[in-house]
């Protein structure tokens, strides 16, 4: 699937091609969906572009994507780079104060503003004097509009293309402390991982992708914008969180990414419906596992799926091993955004739980001397802008990137991701913690959503969990009591797991949901482990004076 060029290339070429099929489908609200076909997609870009190229910006200039995944933030992508610009995404849930540093370090000469929750939040971070295009589903800013421009320009002629070796896009890491960094990602690298991707998992046009994950994001742009344009798939959007059982169930995807909390969310609906005993017991049974295995999926909307994927985050080899048990081939990945996403996959007939798979095409792996995974990726950056010094740190001498994740290799060249090299902690005896492992066990329970292990300092660690919506729901009435020795005897078969040093000296439930909107997630759903320890920790020694297995945050609170 090789192509000497760019994203663009293959753009032309669904355009020439396959210009009547069906490429879009956005949701607009109350049922009603707009379609778009390949042709007029690529139109819409094209006329965007011929408004592009009448400011008359220098060549490259940087300029803004703010929106939830719409079909507009891709044909946006795309008149940017025609017009021979770079893309800067922004997160459509970032504070007015990070989105205001972006538009400022990458120097931004326009921003285009889509579908947005809470354009109040935002809105001081993009300057008046910042030129501003309004998007289709928009929050009502005031901007000239994207429908005016598409009416008045005609479509920018020809296939201008790019330079491969050419900035493309700007993607400012969600970062889990400090300010975001600019990761520079050319061309050839954003080609690379679509191709590799597109080769791995044989991505082709009978394929459907149900894109809802932060297009800002490399995950969702590599394995679903990037991706779905080289295999030329049909691609549906979901419109929110309350309509996405109808948005999936709209696509039937073939191909469905996601990250590990909502692989926990969909387990725990299906635990919510039916308890996971009574669960289990029919799986058990050889003439009803087959109908008891369609109906959760269909109910999930997931009974079409060949191919389900989950990265960003580390996730519990005991949920994947679930999936399987339901028949969904459900593989771990992972990438960066220093790589656009390209590094490791699971395949389906080469899946080992707990691990992220072998090398993607062209990717070289090894662990340095401190247990550091260092890689080489066709998709590599370009560096971080504007931060020379930056980018010199996290590249060695021999061109491997320093991820900054701890790993190791099996005999068959398999990666496992053990933790983070810096979130390691020492506790009060002298003995190193590694928290990841120990909350992907935790994250095993039912009724647990999220969980931070902390402890540093500490003489044992102890940990931090969030119950799931069904679980917080019934925290208040008769079955406080089931819920809590339901997670006590879940810590004592934790800590028979690990060893002495690891052991969890107690739990607490607190009483808040961890979300991107209070800051303690990242907008790609990581934990912003040092938000939580210092909402947190100025609480822990009183609860480690309980000398209690697991606490109740609010009975902490009131006592």
């Amino acid at each position: 699937m090789a192509n000497q060029g760019t994203i663009l290339k293959y753009v032309y070429e669904l355009e020439r091609k396959r210009g009547g099929d069906l490429w879009f489908t956005q949701p607009m609200g109350g049922g009603r969906v707009k379609t778009y076909t390949f042709g007029e997609a690529i139109e819409e870009a094209r006329r965007v572009a011929a408004f592009l190229d009448e400011m008359n910006l220098e060549k490259g200039s940087k300029i803004i994507l703010c929106s939830k995944n719409t079909a507009w933030w891709i044909i946006a992508d795309l008149a940017i780079w025609m017009a021979g610009h770079v893309t800067v995404p922004i997160y459509p849930t970032l504070t007015d104060a990070t989105v205001r540093y972006i538009v400022d370090h990458s120097e931004a000469k326009l921003a285009f503003i889509g579908k947005l929750d809470d354009w109040a939040m935002m809105a001081d971070g993009f300057p008046p004097e910042l030129r501003k295009v309004e998007m289709p589903l928009g929050p009502g800013i005031g901007a000239e509009k994207w429908e005016d421009i598409v009416k008045r320009f005609a479509p920018l002629p020809g296939t201008p293309d790019r330079d491969p070796e050419e900035l493309g896009t700007i993607v400012y890491t969600s970062g889990t402390t400090g300010k975001p960094k600019g990761v520079m990602l050319s061309f050839k690298a954003m080609l690379a991982s679509a191709e590799g991707f597109a080769d791995a998992i044989g991505v082709t046009r009978n394929d459907r992708m149900l894109s809802y994950l932060p297009l800002a994001h490399v995950f969702e742009r590599a394995c679903v914008e990037c991706t779905g344009i080289v295999g030329g798939c049909q691609i549906f959007f979901a419109e929110s969180l309350d309509t996405f059982v109808q948005d999936i169930q709209r696509a039937r995807p073939t191909v469905f990414i996601s990250v590990p909390r909502l692989w926990l969310k969909f387990q725990a609906g299906v635990f919510a419906k039916m308890p996971p005993e009574k669960l289990d017991k029919l799986l058990r049974i050889p003439i009803v596992n087959k109908l008891v295995k369609k109906k959760v999926l269909k109910g999930l909307g997931l009974d079409q799926v060949r191919l389900a994927g989950s990265g960003s985050a580390p996730t519990p080899p005991e949920l994947i091993a679930w999936y399987h048990k339901l028949g969904l081939v459900l593989t771990e990945g992972y990438g960066m955004s220093e790589n656009f996403s390209y590094s490791h996959i699971n395949m389906p007939n080469d899946i080992r739980v707990g691990y992220v798979g072998k090398n993607q095409k062209g990717v070289e792996t090894r662990i340095s001397e401190i247990g550091e995974i260092e890689i080489k990726s066709p998709a590599a950056m370009m560096g971080y802008y504007k931060d020379e010094e930056a980018t010199r740190a996290v590249f060695t001498p021999d061109g491997f990137f320093k991820t900054g994740d701890r790993g190791e290799l099996d005999s068959e060249g398999r990666l496992r991701i053990t933790g983070r090299v810096k979130e390691i902690f020492k506790t009060s005896k002298g003995k190193y913690v590694a928290p990841a492992p120990i909350e992907s066990e935790i994250l095993v329970h039912p009724m647990i959503e999220q969980a931070c292990v902390c402890g540093a300092g500490f003489p044992q660690p102890f940990a931090l969990v969030v119950l799931t919506e069904d679980a917080a729901r019934r925290r208040n009435g008769p079955e406080r009591k089931q819920i809590e020795d339901s997670i006590k005897a879940h810590v004592q078969a934790v800590n028979a797991k690990l060893d002495p040093h690891e052991q969890l000296d107690f739990v607490t439930i607190v009483n808040d949901q961890w979300t991107v909107e209070n800051d303690l997630l990242t907008p790609t759903m990581k934990l912003r482990r040092t938000a939580v320890e210092d909402k947190y920790l100025g609480r822990a020694e009183s609860w480690a004076a309980k000398k209690q297995r697991v606490i109740w945050e609010d009975e902490a609170l009131a006592s």
